[in-house]
């Protein structure tokens, strides 16, 4: 999105997420008809960091040099997203076709809905598709948007932890490209599908179809909010609250799970579960969040099948942390009227090497779908779609 056109390469650059409480890099190597994890590595974020940009950022710094210093990455060339609290996005309608008049008015549109300036901060956009308005047809643009200081910021960073940036991705850009990977039958890449990433801070909601992005919103809802519930309902901090919630995810998986009475009890014993109270309040709080995650997810969906008639939503892939969270799943199901699935970002990728699975944190039953983003990422450049050579191919110039 914001970067420089990657060469093809059988050993892609490092890719690098970082979230609000969790630094992720995975690098992926192509070749023979397969997609092989070279290296893969998870570290946590101190929660003190959080209370500053300059503590966190050398929080963020000290984690990537000691992953790379522990893990077998390959060379210091990285691809990363910028923070969704840097990202300015709308969506336009124009009449232009003209590339030169286009910037024009997005340009305008940023400084005047932004505040930024034109002349030295970075705008692109995609074109999203036409749109019929009363009886014009018009060009939906999604505008994307960042401050230069927040990018140099972010470069600087990278430099501090001893990478080279090649690109700087956005997250919802970064999604759809490892979502559309892994779609395997020609007719799911051909059909409009919602991609929903749940992060610890904001969710992204991604509509697309035919390798193009059609529609993208950013909402600031994410797993932390769950705990924020929980712990006012509760009265209690929400470092407990997460403990909780992780107490009542590990109680339903016993609950459900295919063992005996016998086994179950040994598995839970009695006087450390969740009192009923307490249970029915961390439901509530999760419902209720979950509610909210699914109201914004169905008003874009409503936006989307009016401005692209024709187009129907088929399927809606979830992926991030919130995943884990059941009530969530159930949630999106009862409230979309399009199958929802959990993605699995890995699905046919080689995770045979030494250390990869542990490193992954998790084992091949599960679908790692936190991992969405840094797949994305770690294919940037190098799909034959359209929509990875640079990107759903933006128009603006990079950094």
């Amino acid at each position: 999105m914001f970067g420089w056109n990657l060469k093809h390469s059988s050993l892609r650059p490092i890719a690098l997420d970082i979230g609000h409480s969790h630094v992720k890099m995975v690098q992926l190597q192509l070749g023979g008809g397969r997609t092989s994890v070279v290296a893969a590595c998870k570290a946590p974020i101190e929660a003190a960091a959080a209370d500053s940009p300059e503590k966190r950022t050398d929080a963020v710094v000290e984690a990537v040099r000691q992953m790379l210093a522990r893990n077998p990455f390959h060379g210091r060339n990285v691809v990363s997203h910028l923070p969704n609290s840097a990202l300015r996005m709308t969506s336009l309608r124009l009449q232009e076709n003209d590339p030169n008049r286009i910037m024009k008015a997005l340009a305008a549109e940023a400084a005047d809905r932004f505040g930024l300036n034109p002349d030295v901060d970075i705008i692109n956009y995609l074109v999203a598709g036409a749109v019929r308005q009363n009886d014009d047809v018009k060009n939906e643009l999604i505008v994307i948007a960042a401050a230069d200081e927040a990018i140099r910021a972010h470069i600087e960073m990278l430099e501090r932890a001893q990478l080279r940036p090649v690109s700087i991705d956005t997250i919802p850009t970064a999604l759809f490209r490892g979502f559309t990977r892994s779609l395997r039958r020609q007719e799911d890449k051909q059909r409009t599908a919602i991609f929903v990433d749940i992060g610890a801070r904001y969710t992204s909601i991604v509509f697309g179809r035919a390798g193009e992005i059609n529609f993208i919103k950013q909402v600031k809802i994410g797993v932390d909010d769950f705990d924020t519930a929980i712990a006012e309902r509760l009265d209690i901090q929400p470092g407990e609250a997460q403990s909780l919630r992780a107490k009542f995810r590990r109680e339903r998986s016993a609950e459900y799970a295919t063992v005996s009475v016998s086994d179950t009890d040994r598995l839970l014993d009695e006087s450390t579960k969740l009192d009923p109270q307490t249970r029915q309040a961390i439901v509530d709080s999760l419902t209720a969040v979950s509610e909210k995650v699914a109201g914004e997810v169905s008003l874009c969906l409503r936006y989307y099948t009016v401005s692209f008639r024709g187009k129907r939503v088929e399927r809606a892939w979830v992926s991030g942390g919130g995943t884990y969270e059941t009530l969530l799943l159930n949630v999106l199901k009862r409230k979309l009227a399009v199958e929802v699935d959990v993605a699995y970002p890995l699905r046919g990728c080689d995770t045979s090497g030494k250390n990869i699975e542990a490193n992954l944190g998790g084992d091949r039953r599960g679908a790692l779908s936190e991992w969405a983003v840094a797949v994305g990422l770690g294919l940037k450049g190098c799909s034959r779609t359209r929509m990875s050579v640079d990107e759903p191919e933006p128009v603006a110039a990079s950094v």
